[in-house]
């Protein structure tokens, strides 16, 4: 029996401190269109909750390392959270003005193995300008750590 609550007690100290160490983040709808956090880096297994604080705007996955597994899009003015498991560059934006720029990208494990494939995402002028900012500001704080 003693053997038993050890070998328990043992995988619990094993697990716990996965789901203890994990982030979380909050990213808001700002009220100029634009998010709160527009580059985020967390790690696998990290949450991030976008909280509408100003109307009109969601959540909408454009690209990341796994395309056929994209989160599924955020309803305008809702509340949303997404558990990154899968480590790379998620490109998203706010479904009615991502056109104009309302874009953010989240860096999971600080793995850019499909960063070319984000840069290479079909996008208005506007959105096109800011992901290029966004990306350098990505690409700034890789080569820096």
């Amino acid at each position: 029996m003693r053997i038993l609550i050890i070998a328990i007690v043992a995988l619990v100290l094993q697990v716990y401190p996965k789901y203890c160490s994990a982030e979380n983040i909050e990213i808001e709808f700002s009220e100029d269109d634009s998010y709160s956090i527009e580059v985020a880096r967390i790690g696998v297994g990290d949450t991030i909750k976008w909280i509408p604080k100003n109307q009109g705007h969601n959540v909408e996955f454009l690209a990341g390392p796994k395309m056929s597994s994209l989160p599924k899009n955020s309803k305008i003015d809702q509340t949303y959270s997404v558990i990154f498991n899968d480590p790379g560059v998620y490109l998203y934006g706010c479904s009615p003005h991502a056109n104009m720029g309302m874009l953010g990208l989240v860096i999971v494990g600080n793995d850019l193995h499909n960063l070319e494939n984000i840069k290479k995402i079909k996008l208005s002028p506007v959105a096109n300008s800011v992901l290029k900012r966004l990306i350098r500001i990505a690409e700034s704080h890789f080569k820096s750590s």
